[in-house]
């Protein structure tokens, strides 16, 4: 069974539609071939910031976003629905939203420009709209034929996913920030004219790491789930679905152990993995990464120094050398190592859960 990556389908799947893959062309909804090349390049930029995201937001978790866990797939041919890939799902489709968005406001696409639909309307007391809002309705109505069209099923998986997708994008609405300029005699900024603006994505990245920490486990009426009727299977899922808010993360399986190595899933454990001990400017959470990754997970933290040498002290010597002294620095790090005389797994604190 070939396990594919959501973040991995949908830059090949890019790809296919450019080399012109019959199949492709003839199972995505777009509206003509020549919005597959204009869009194309974005989409597949796109997806591989939201995975760039992903991995910095992660990069001190037993989870880290590696690469061979962004399979959505399991040795069963399922899809996992847990925690982490409802976050897959929502960074990747804010991603390829925000980077159409983007590439609209600056007119490298066709048939996009700014959004002025409420420019010259009162916004509030001494302001009102105009300037070049971003068109993130535009980034959004693209985002979902590329992104959405890749869940295909008619399951309770299927729509947790295209939920998260859906929770994505609205987190790139929901961090847009009003951009005024002022006017008026002098500068008195009497009057501003407003405009809506991207955030930085790792704006976004953040909003949406929130929405992680708080996302809820979908609870499905599994008798009439059972029962092989579609029409009991779609009420179950809208059923479920009706408590939900449509900004909100949600998962349907629990996480996996991430301490322990898992072939399978493509987990490979937190040993070897770096952590933080000391440093200057680390928050609670960076500074608590060696107990996290290491302590909890049955393994000790070993200080590793590595001497690195290089070209310092350069003179520029007439005519013409530069001379060079060799300086050494001393690199430590500290990383997450098996415990003498055990497998590292004897020694574990109390498992609480993804971390």
């Amino acid at each position: 069974m070939v396990m594919c990556s959501f973040v991995w389908l949908l830059v090949v799947f890019v790809d296919q539609i450019i080399f012109g893959n019959a199949w492709a062309v003839n199972n995505f909804l777009m509206t003509g071939p020549k919005a597959y090349l204009t869009y194309a390049s974005s989409v597949q930029v796109g997806a591989q910031t939201g995975i760039q995201e992903c991995k910095h937001q992660f990069a001190l978790d037993r989870w880290n976003c590696p690469e061979s866990a962004l399979q959505l797939s399991t040795h069963k041919g399922l899809r996992s629905a847990t925690r982490e890939t409802s976050f897959v799902h929502a960074i990747s489709a804010a991603g390829v939203m925000y980077t159409l968005t983007r590439n609209c406001s600056l007119g490298d696409l066709d048939n996009c420009g700014c959004d002025s639909s409420r420019n010259g309307k009162i916004g509030g007391r001494g302001w009102f709209w105009g300037g070049c809002s971003d068109n993130v309705d535009f980034g959004e109505r693209i985002s979902k034929q590329y992104v959405d069209a890749l869940e295909t099923g008619q399951d309770s998986r299927a729509a947790v996913n295209l939920h998260n997708n859906d929770a994505g994008r609205l987190a790139v609405k929901s961090t847009m920030k009003r951009i005024c300029r002022c006017h008026g005699m002098s500068e008195s900024c009497s009057v501003q004219t407003c405009w809506m603006q991207l955030s930085d994505f790792r704006d976004i990245g953040n909003y949406l790491k929130v929405k992680y920490d708080q996302a809820q486990k979908l609870e499905m009426d599994k008798r009439r789930m059972r029962s092989g009727n579609s029409a009991d299977n779609r009420g179950a899922i809208a059923d479920a679905f009706s408590s939900i808010a449509r900004t909100e993360l949600i998962y349907l399986e629990e996480s996996p152990d991430y301490c322990s190595r898992n072939a399978s899933l493509g987990l490979h454990s937190t040993e070897g993995r770096e952590c933080l001990q000391h440093g200057e400017g680390l928050n609670q959470w960076e500074r608590r990464s060696c107990r996290r990754l290491c302590h909890e997970c049955g393994l000790r933290v070993e200080e590793r120094r590595t001497e690195i040498v290089s070209s310092c002290n350069c003179i520029f010597q007439w005519c013409c050398t530069v001379k060079c002294d060799n300086c050494s620095q001393v690199i430590v790090k500290h990383v997450c190592a098996r415990r003498e005389g055990g497998n590292g797994q004897n020694n574990r604190r109390r498992y609480r859960g993804p971390k």
